[in-house]
């Protein structure tokens, strides 16, 4: 991983903290993308203490608006010739239905269209790198999930748990589609169910939901041990061609019927794009 330069989001707490940092200790250059200063702050900290000599960095950006996916990523691949790895990881379960200023709903914004934008604004640098990576984080959270391509933003039915799903869904879709259009570039796109896993992850979904995950985490993996896929999909060359795939545990795994969907992953794509105004 010496001389690598990986763009991560959601990398300063929980799975995507423990990767970052063990990809710095592996001789990586880390870009995060954090929305929380203090938090953004104290993991550059982190990481120049635990692989010093490298000139790691931090771009702050608030990932549900469309506006600042796009001026981060643009600030991103102007700072950067090349981009080795991009780590799509920023995610959150949000308990009752909100609206994004852009008219979407949070879940869906988050994480999905975040995932979408910032590799959309980072494609060319990927690209310049190849042979190059592309890693979304996923969960099995979308096994029983189904898209309503006429309710994406779950108006009609809204549940934290079904809009989470639906995006987790979305998560492995979106790769199956951008691995068909990467074919032939040298870049890489797989993703990947980290396990669940006892983070900061739920905690500010409001106090019912919040709780219940609360309870659930005391039968939670390490943070450490949910990182590992990520870390593996990033650094293995045993999966250096590997394209499209879904891994669980570090070996890939046959997800939902929906999510084998190709039509789906097409139309989803289609949809994202003129939702971010972005010119397929």
């Amino acid at each position: 991983m010496r001389g690598k330069t990986i763009v991560i989001t959601g990398g300063t707490s929980g799975i995507g903290e423990v990767a970052a940092v063990a990809l710095a200790k592996m001789g990586a250059r880390i870009i995060l993308v954090a929305r929380d200063k203090s938090r953004g702050d104290a993991t550059l900290a982190q990481l120049r203490d635990s692989a010093p000599g490298i000139a790691h960095s931090v771009h702050f950006a608030d990932l549900l608006r469309l506006a600042e996916m796009k001026r981060v990523a643009a600030q991103i691949a102007d700072h950067e010739s090349r981009i080795d790895i991009l780590i799509n990881n920023a995610g959150a379960l949000f308990g009752t239905r909100r609206l994004t200023e852009d008219g979407l709903e949070c879940s869906f914004a988050l994480n999905h269209m975040a995932y979408f934008v910032m590799t959309e604004g980072l494609r060319e640098r990927l690209s310049a790198a190849g042979p190059a990576r592309i890693i979304n984080t996923a969960s099995a959270a979308h096994q029983g999930a189904m898209l309503d391509f006429g309710d994406l933003q779950s108006a009609k039915s809204f549940g934290p748990i079904k809009a989470y799903a639906r995006s987790k869904l979305c998560n492995i879709l979106f790769t199956r589609e951008l691995a068909r259009r990467l074919q032939g570039t040298g870049v890489t796109a797989n993703c990947l169910h980290p396990g669940f896993v006892a983070t900061r992850f739920g905690d500010q979904s409001g106090a019912l939901m919040s709780r219940l995950v609360w309870l659930a985490k005391f039968f939670a993996i390490s943070p450490a041990k949910g990182a590992e896929t990520i870390v593996y999909l990033a650094s293995s060359p045993d999966i250096a061609e590997t394209t499209g795939q879904y891994f669980c545990k570090s070996v890939p795994t046959t997800p939902s019927s929906w999510a084998q969907d190709s039509q789906s992953a097409l139309l989803l794509w289609q949809r994202s794009a003129a939702l971010a105004g972005i010119k397929e």
